[in-house]
């Protein structure tokens, strides 16, 4: 089968790469569409040594593993657990530490003709529900693992910090919760999707310092979390939500004088993402901004690191599946 395969920081296509085959309790997905991330792009910089398929994002067909999913379009919890660890046993599986991370650590991703992930990890999708759209359901998944994390209400004065493709779903599903949100960018194109939602924007300057009780940094530079710091009064949350790929530097005496909360936040529940999907309550066709097939995948991916660059799916739906 084809797929882009990462080494040494050197992604490549490869057309040599063996159908897997699933173990018990995993199902074979045949890949439909999957969409590229600021983590794919941070894998390929060195945040991370991995070796092997990139890709988490996706949308597939289960082919094999599941009687009762086959057939049936599928997106996946990227994180498969042992079960039988601290932290699987108290509730917090995304950090067990035996786990594999599709396309991140120990498991080969989605930007490929097949994965394979175990049966408990996938969710069908709803039949009113486009592929395109639901390919975004991680990402919105990992967008409301904030209100996992922190209660936000119409009482909270919220600042996301980013209007790339993360800060554009934190920002959608934060809108839900009827606080006082506002939205900094630095691409009119993209806060205009915000705006016309009914979401304040604006730009860095309108940020007066110590303004607001939770602010979400989105933009995994360090000029953002900067900025998301210097807009919390005493007593805020800064929630992380980017990863990085180089060293933070930031002045940890002025959390300890103004007793700042910090949230480092990931993966997310997927059920709700897909019903918000489904109903529309989360709007994702403006982000989607590229298609390319899989063996084109590499330019795919130069597109995606295009300073600006919303989504870039790539499409299966019509490549050779051996």
């Amino acid at each position: 089968m084809q797929a882009l395969w990462l080494e040494n920081n050197q992604l490549q296509l490869r057309q040599d790469i063996p159908i897997p085959q699933p173990p018990s309790g995993e199902a074979l997905v045949r890949v439909i569409r999957a969409g590229i991330c600021n983590t794919d792009l941070e894998l390929i910089r060195g945040y991370y040594p991995y070796k092997g398929i990139l890709g988490h994002e996706f949308v597939g067909v289960v082919e094999q593993g599941s009687t009762q999913l086959q057939g049936q379009r599928v997106v996946g919890e990227i994180n498969a657990v042992c079960g039988q660890c601290q932290y699987c046993q108290n509730g917090q599986s995304t950090h067990c530490e035996n786990r594999t991370v599709l396309g991140i650590a120990n498991r080969h991703g989605a930007f490929a003709d097949y994965l394979c992930l175990p049966i408990e990890n996938l969710h069908r999708v709803p039949d009113n529900l486009a592929t395109d759209l639901a390919t975004f359901t991680e990402p919105v998944a990992a967008a409301l693992e904030i209100q996992q994390q922190v209660t936000v209400s119409s009482r909270e004065r919220v600042l996301v910090v980013g209007d790339g493709k993360l800060g554009q779903l934190v920002a959608q599903t934060l809108a839900l919760t009827g606080c006082d949100l506002f939205v900094i960018g630095r691409y009119p194109d993209k806060l205009a999707n915000l705006s016309a939602r009914g979401i304040k924007v604006g730009f860095a300057d309108a940020i007066a310092k110590r303004s607001f009780d939770i602010s979400v940094e989105c933009t995994g530079n360090p000029a953002g979390f900067e900025l998301a710091r210097r807009a919390l009064h005493p007593r805020g949350i800064l929630v992380l939500k980017s990863t990085y790929a180089g060293h933070l530097t930031f002045d940890a005496s002025s959390l300890v004088v103004d007793e700042i909360t910090l949230i480092g936040s990931r993966c997310g529940p997927f059920a709700p993402a897909l019903e918000l999907l489904a109903s529309g309550q989360v709007d994702v066709k403006p982000l989607i901004q590229g298609y390319y097939p899989l063996r084109d995948g590499l330019k795919a991916v130069e597109q995606a690191k295009t300073k600006g660059m919303l989504k870039v799916l790539l499409d299966m739906s019509h490549e050779p599946t051996a």
